[in-house]
């Protein structure tokens, strides 16, 4: 079997997604021990100590600020917070887990109960929290191969003790489409915390799917099975796509669907087998003994929510409302926290027109060049070489028409390629708009005789054969020239001709 599109999944049956989604909280040391978080890019085991090794005899501590980071997260997601909490072991063994358990929670949660929305063709959905806990992360196996081809598996700790938030949603979802949209949604409000850095292809931000199919109408859930090792959300989407046809086709041949985890193989747009799925009851659960129950008290929970930010449904309707956007643009501007605030900023320093006028100009510019430029560069836009400041001289600038709509885009990619602030180019290189009718005479006799054809489609009644002059003429003064006075010089000279 191949991967499948939306268009080939049946109607025969309906799909049933639920999705866990695992992120890594942005703190400065481990979840249980001082060791320093920030471990991309350095060598192996350089991260580690007695705690995180799991040496006998060490004791955990636990880490306040991601207790904080996932109250605030449960608090965002519409979540219950309960009083009392706990940390249990979960047993299970594997070469990067050097405890042979992992410290997680299982009965007693940090958050259950939330939700998030998202939409979808126009339409509002909810789709339910079950829970948020969290837990620490384990280490990771890197496969090797020697010269002689025998392959063999080097463990890394550095990642081991990292504090991680599970976030467990209700089995809401009916398509791969809404599970990406669930993700996207997720991850949006998880950066806009500043909990997570979201970049899912660096493992910070991970997700496992379970999906079952049952026929249509029926109330019962069918079997499902889990998926791993989706680094995107178009994997996330294609993996679920080709999971769903799947499931839906060993039923239709009569077959049964076995509880398994599967893994994604991106190159070939497939799941395989990896292993049978585990019940609750493998893990033998029980209350970690080396750490206290935790007890959260209200007036410290209030805190935490008088710290948040301005999260993203709240921020894109006031974009709308404040700055007269529309939906489309303020969805746009405020999927990425950045984004938005560069965009406000923008905006507060543009000197021109009403402040409709001015989010429209920042808008455009915005997720129109700007964001060709960044893509092209393989940038986001926090490290965009323009500054807001910078953006909104080059507008200034263009709305008071020292300089036209080209010269301005040329200014753009010439300020991003260089960091120089568009501002600064203006003046350095004495950029304007040429405004001078006696110089701009002059051109115009000379784009005229140059072009006898189009002087001759004017006599015949052509008018447009003006608008490409008028492009001659910009072209000869760089664009410098202003349209607006462009063309009646060039009607005066073409109609004198005529004459």
């Amino acid at each position: 079997m191949t991967a499948t599109t939306p268009a080939a999944i049946g109607t025969d049956y309906e799909i049933v997604i639920g999705l866990e989604v695992h992120t890594q909280l942005l703190t400065h040391s481990k979840m249980f021990c001082p060791c320093d978080a920030h471990y991309a890019d350095d060598a192996p085991n350089t991260h580690v100590c007695p705690v995180c090794m799991a040496m006998p005899g060490v004791l955990p501590v636990i880490n306040q600020q991601a207790v904080e980071y996932t109250i605030m997260t449960g608090l965002a997601l519409h979540c219950t917070i309960p009083e009392l909490s706990k940390f249990d072991r979960k047993n299970y063994f594997y070469p990067d887990l050097p405890k042979g358990y992992q410290i997680s929670q299982y009965d007693l949660p940090f958050c259950r109960d939330g939700w998030v929305e998202i939409q979808l063709d126009g339409q509002t959905k909810r789709v339910g929290i079950t829970r948020a806990h969290l837990e620490e992360d384990t280490g990771r196996l890197l496969h090797r191969t020697d010269p002689s081809g025998e392959s063999y598996s080097l463990i890394d700790l550095n990642r081991a003790g990292i504090p991680l938030l599970e976030i467990v949603s209700e089995p809401d979802m009916r398509s791969p489409e809404e599970a990406r949209l669930y993700m996207q949604k997720l991850r949006s409000i998880l950066v806009y915390l500043g909990v997570s850095s979201g970049r899912m292809e660096e493992g910070s931000l991970r997700c496992d799917a379970n999906i079952s199919v049952r026929p249509r109408g029926q109330k019962a859930f069918g079997t499902k099975t889990e998926i791993k090792n989706m680094n995107s959300f178009r994997a996330v989407q294609r993996a679920l796509e080709y999971e769903a046809e799947r499931q839906m086709q060993v039923l239709r041949d009569g077959g049964r669907i076995v509880q398994e985890t599967r893994g994604w193989v991106e190159a070939k747009g497939i799941t395989v087998s990896q292993r049978t799925k585990e019940e609750a009851n493998d893990y033998r659960y029980f209350p970690e003994p080396d750490l206290p129950p935790v007890i959260l008290q209200r007036d410290w929970i209030e805190a935490i929510r008088a710290k948040m930010p301005e999260l993203p449904d709240a921020k894109r309707a006031r974009f709308e409302r404040e700055y007269g956007l529309s939906a489309y643009d303020a969805t746009v501007l405020t999927d990425e926290r950045a984004e938005a605030d560069y965009f406000e900023a923008t905006v507060k320093a543009i000197t021109q027109g009403d402040t409709t006028a001015q989010a429209k100009s920042a808008a455009n510019w915005i997720t129109g060049d700007l964001t060709r430029l960044l893509k092209a560069a393989d940038q986001d836009i926090a490290a965009c070489p323009i500054t807001p400041v910078g953006l909104a001289g080059l507008i200034n600038a263009m709305d008071a028409g020292t300089i036209s709509g080209k010269q301005a885009k040329d200014i753009l990619e010439r300020a991003f390629a260089t960091a120089e602030q568009p501002a600064a180019i203006i003046a350095r290189e004495g950029i304007a708009q040429v405004s001078d009718t006696g110089a701009l005479q002059k051109v115009a006799q000379e784009v005229i005789a140059a072009n006898p054809k189009a002087v001759e489609d004017y006599r015949k009644g052509k008018t447009a054969s003006v608008q490409f002059l008028i492009g001659q003429v910009m072209r000869q003064t760089k664009g410098s020239a202003k349209p607006d006075v462009i063309q009646p010089i060039l009607v005066q000279l073409l109609d004198a001709l005529k004459a």
